[in-house]
């Protein structure tokens, strides 16, 4: 009896799909109506006149941006261009590194083996021009786009020198630029070996492997992987670099999308470190591809995680290329970690175009994250879920006292020239025979002083010598960078960074994983 009344029930149902179809099938050709009438319309009786290939561009964009997806983009050729060259770590250029410095363009950073580097550029230099064209009133993504090309071709570039009294000129042929995913790596006290990763391009991975295989030799007994500021890049790169620490066969990451199965992916080597003890550090601006490593080496007991919370950029963004050399950038998934917590963070944007929190909260307290939803890691320690990764020992960035501040109110506003004055002066030093582990005096803060007065910077005698530790910071650590590199300024650093010290603190006493992860139950 069962069954023809289900046939029945079938047969009654039919109709009603039919139609839902048809209902769908109109709704459709109403739209491209629409749409299609819209366009002829502005096409035809704007007040401006818009070409047809720019009205299609701007509907393609206006479609794009009603997603109200911040991370969804369409890209021109020319920004699809600069997308690769951020995220895939080469372009053919000269290999510098340029900011703008109160109007004019200078030269922040010389990277090693290139024709910058073989000209003899230094760091402070100031390009005046290219080619024929003078710079001045250029903006940095002006002077960039002019200084690329294609790998072989030349370009000319003028450059002032600070004492300097004449420019010179510089023909340069373009070459692959190399950009470093790990600018240095350091081997601190106690043996414990110290990894700042910037960025996950093409090349990541073997550098991190190099690096870290050189400290094992040297006889490291812990890591320390910074992960702050390091705002992701290529997916392949992070499961690779979490599967140097995991077994073959462990679970990394997870994508749920829409209407599909959910994809995991999982550790396809034997790991090149299994056993070393690792913290991990992360900050508000540690994202993407730096979560799924945090994430999976937290969820499967494999490090401490130690900071603050990371930015929560826990989406799936796939790269559609399209005709006329555009593409499109579009969020198709949700990234899980091992233990089931989606790293994705709410966020809209706001009237100004920032991203802001959907649930806004600090998640810098015990209490605010004992609030979040509770997982548990392979050892069945609680970690915390609602987007971005907790760490399992929260250090606040240093806060500067009251008197840093006063000095800080005093000079922050017109950073740009405090800072050419300190790269003036570091600058000047390059031949005076500092030593790398030298000690700011009287007299160092007595002529950066001097020269913050020639740029109009003043600030009062009792509010100067009051917030002298935030002056002695900002002069050691150009000084440092400047004349001896950014390995040698990091590692007078150490001191100052407290969450660096946490890490080391922790790795001194917990000499094993296990060790170290019970550490986190006595903070």
């Amino acid at each position: 009896m069962s069954r023809p009344r289900l046939l029945a029930l079938a047969a009654i149902a039919l109709p009603l799909a039919v139609g839902a179809f048809v209902v769908q099938e109109r709704a459709t050709q109403n739209g491209a109506r629409l749409f299609d009438q819209v366009l002829a319309i502005v096409g035809d009786r704007f007040v401006d006149s818009i070409g047809t290939g720019a009205l299609y561009e701007k509907a393609a964009r206006g479609l794009v941006e009603e997603l109200r997806d911040p991370y969804s983009e369409l890209y021109t050729p020319k920004e699809l261009e600069a997308f690769n060259t951020t995220t895939g770590g080469f372009y053919g250029g000269i290999g510098m590194l340029i900011e703008d410095q109160n109007g004019s363009i200078m030269i922040s950073k010389v990277y090693p083996n290139t024709p910058a580097e073989e000209a003899g550029i230094r760091e402070g230099d100031r390009i005046i021009g290219v080619d024929t064209a003078s710079t001045a009133g250029w903006k940095v993504a002006q002077v960039s786009d002019r200084l690329k090309g294609p790998p072989g071709t030349t370009v000319k570039a003028r450059f002032g020198r600070p004492g300097v009294n004449a420019p010179f000129e510089v023909e340069f042929t373009r070459r692959i630029i190399r950009i470093p995913a790990i600018p240095f790596a350091l081997m601190l006290e106690d043996k414990v070996a110290y990894i700042p990763l910037q960025q996950f391009n093409e090349t990541t991975t073997g550098e991190f492997a190099a690096q870290l295989q050189r400290l094992q030799r040297e006889g490291a007994k812990g890591l320390v992987i910074d992960l702050r500021r390091n705002t992701g890049g290529f997916l392949d790169q992070a499961l690779n670099l979490a599967n140097f620490f995991l077994p073959r066969g462990t679970e990394l990451a997870t994508v749920r999308g829409r209407g599909s199965d959910p994809e995991q992916y999982v550790a396809e080597e034997a790991p090149i470190a299994p056993t070393i003890p690792i913290v991990v550090l992360t900050d508000g601006y540690t994202a993407s591809a730096s979560e799924i490593v945090a994430g999976a080496l937290q969820d499967h007991d494999r490090a401490l995680i130690v900071g603050t919370t990371s930015f929560g950029k826990g989406l799936v963004q796939s790269v559609y290329r399209l005709d006329g050399g555009y593409a499109i950038k579009l969020t198709t998934g949700k990234w899980f970690t091992p233990s089931g917590r989606s790293i994705q963070k709410e966020r809209v944007l706001d009237a100004a175009g920032n991203l802001v929190e959907v649930e806004p909260d600090s998640l810098e307290t015990d209490a605010a994250r004992r609030a979040r939803p509770q997982f548990r890691s392979d050892g069945g320690r609680i970690v915390y879920g609602g987007g971005a990764i907790t760490p399992d020992i929260i250090v606040p960035y240093d806060t500067l006292t009251t008197a840093e501040q006063q000095v800080a109110k005093a000079l922050v506003p017109k950073s740009q020239e405090v800072y050419l004055a300190l790269d003036e002066y570091a600058f000047s030093l390059r031949s005076a025979g500092l030593a790398a582990n030298f000690q700011v005096t009287d007299a160092m803060r007595g002529e950066f002083r001097t020269r913050l007065g020639a740029r109009s910077i003043t600030v009062d005698d009792a509010t100067w010598s009051a917030g002298r530790a935030y002056v002695d910071r900002l002069v050691s650590d150009r000084i440092a960078r400047r004349v001896f590199g950014d390995s040698v300024a990091k590692r007078r650093d150490v001191r100052e960074d407290v969450q660096l010290q946490r890490a080391l603190e922790l790795l001194r006493k917990g000499r094993t994983t296990a060790e170290l992860l019970a550490l986190a139950n006595t903070r």
